[in-house]
């Protein structure tokens, strides 16, 4: 009771200090969903305006490197946040990980279903893909990409599939890709999956098989704005919003 009395304070003097500010949020594009209820909630309890953009992590790493008016950055990986750090663009003191998620393996729901499907049977895969395209995150820079170029060459599938690869630049193109029919397969966070109604999962990832997946939220340009909203999405309530979407809070 007493946390929650001083959030709504916290928030109530940021909107009386700030009322004019602008605050930049950019964020993974897994997050899009659960972001975007984060700063609606942010938003109408102190009056801030709040602009999102969502992208791939890298993509929008790079554009900070560069200058971009970002004040808060969420990735969908640590590498990203990292290379900040170490370009020294951002503070490290600044960096909290809120939140974790993991890897399913999708199909569009008009295709016959591959329930049962044995990750580890390269066989599997074609007999599934059936001559089409596995969609999957850029194996170079997109954190989901990177995670499931892990996951296939652990299994010993990788050299299997490597000609059969869609790559594209973040999460919800993948996922996309599959809506769509364009692809019979993709791998895609389990949090984007169940944004869907168009598609199905097939398996879940053992989280043994990639890097652990981990969202650091990062304050890039510090403010009363940008702090309060960080203390918002590290909150009871900014955790609850995350739950709700499929992530696990740290």
């Amino acid at each position: 009771m007493k946390f929650k009395l001083l959030l709504v304070c916290l928030l109530v003097t940021l909107s009386q200090v700030v009322m004019a500010e602008k605050l930049k949020v950019y964020a993974a594009s897994s997050m899009t969903n659960a972001v975007g209820e984060l700063i609606d909630t942010f938003s109408k309890n102190s009056g801030i305006k709040v602009v999102s953009v969502f992208g791939g992590s890298s993509s929008i790493a790079r554009q900070i490197e560069h200058g971009a008016p970002v004040d808060v950055f969420i990735s969908a990986n640590t590498l990203w946040v990292d290379y900040l750090i170490e370009q020294k663009v951002i503070n490290e003191a600044s960096r909290t990980n809120i939140a974790s998620n993991r890897l399913v393996v999708i199909q569009n729901k008009t295709l016959e279903a591959g329930e049962g499907f044995e990750l580890e049977n390269d066989s599997e895969w074609l007999r599934l893909l059936n001559e089409g395209r596995l969609a999957i995150g850029n194996t170079q820079s997109v954190p989901v990409g990177i995670y499931s170029k892990q996951v296939l060459e652990n299994l010993e599938v990788w050299n299997s599939v490597l000609t059969s690869l869609a790559p594209v630049n973040n999460v919800r193109q993948v996922l996309a890709l599959v809506e769509r029919g364009e692809t019979p397969l993709g791998i895609v966070y389990k949090t984007d999956a169940l944004q869907s109604d168009k598609v199905r999962v097939i398996a879940e990832v053992d989280s043994s098989l990639h890097q652990q997946i981990v969202y650091p939220m990062v304050i890039v340009k510090p403010s009363k704005a940008s702090v309060g909203f960080s203390a918002f999405v590290k909150s009871p309530q900014g955790k609850a919003i995350l739950q709700r979407y499929g992530f696990d809070t740290l």
